[in-house]
């Protein structure tokens, strides 16, 4: 067992400033499944070298085996294989990474597609399915089972990355994948040989993040997260890829919101779908 902090003081970074980069955090009680949490990179360049069957069918199995909320399994797992399939993600999602041969890409589907035909057959109302919370209800269980896959991947000594950009243009993924009415693609994983070891990326203190019993008081932990910042800002001056300088605070402040995903028109397309209709 290992005992640590996963916040350094702003003081404490200037005497070992590659140490927080280089080496993951801990927590007081760990094992083999929390060490693989904690060492969790984003992964975006990948070997030539495939992911073998087995491993994928294992990752599918895992993903399937995820909590369901109410037993619904409102999520479907496409596996990209064509390239001309893969390439419209590519451009869906803007990022290069995507696009090529470059490990294994899956697409997790908030599904309702599927009970509405069971219920359909049943004669039963398709009513609930047009819901919110329904869709939400989805939403959990593809966002479950996509994090199970990322365990599963890592533990296994691969690298990972969420593709929330594939809704910059979701149309073009809904069309790319054939996808019926009264589904939803949420997010893309991509999961392959690592061809890159990037540093880790600092996480908001936990007293930020965490509480008991009530939301927590930020301005009670403004010095953390002043102190969060200036520990951002030197992860982005010493990082490997560039020599970029930015806090967390600034990025919220200047960049939320403006990507191509974060203004998608999500409630447009969620209508088309049949979904969230009220």
């Amino acid at each position: 067992m290992t005992t640590a902090s996963n916040h350094q003081p702003a003081e404490a970074l200037a005497a070992a400033p590659t140490d927080a980069l280089t080496t993951p955090a801990t927590t007081s009680v760990t094992n083999a499944t929390i060490a693989t949490q904690m060492t969790h990179r984003t992964i975006r360049a990948y070997t030539s070298e495939p992911v073998d069957e087995d491993t994928v069918s294992t990752l599918l199995d895992v993903a399937r085996h995820a909590a369901t909320s109410s037993f619904q399994q409102q999520v479907t797992v496409i596996r990209v294989k064509d390239p001309a399939v893969r390439e419209q993600l590519h451009l869906a999602s803007g990022q290069p990474y995507v696009g090529g041969d470059r490990g294994e890409l899956f697409v997790f589907v908030v599904d309702l597609h599927r009970n509405a035909v069971i219920r359909e057959r049943a004669g039963a109302s398709l009513e609930p399915l047009e819901r919110t919370a329904l869709f939400l209800q989805g939403v959990e269980d593809a966002v479950i089972a996509a994090q199970n896959m990322v365990v599963a991947a890592e533990s296994l000594g691969l690298g990972t990355v969420y593709l929330g950009s594939i809704i910059g243009d979701v149309r073009r993924v809904i069309t790319a994948l054939c996808l019926p009415k009264r589904t939803y693609p949420i997010l893309g994983l991509l999961v392959g040989h690592a061809a890159q070891a990037p540093q880790y990326k600092p996480r908001l203190p936990r007293e930020i993040v965490t509480a008991v019993d009530a939301y927590p008081d930020l301005d009670a932990h403004a010095d953390a997260l002043a102190a969060y910042d200036a520990e951002v800002e030197q992860y982005y001056d010493l990082r490997d890829t560039n020599n970029r300088v930015d806090s967390f605070t600034t990025q919220i402040a200047r960049a939320l919101g403006g990507g191509p995903a974060s203004q998608a028109p999500v409630l447009e397309v969620l209508h088309e779908q049949l979904l969230c209709l009220h």
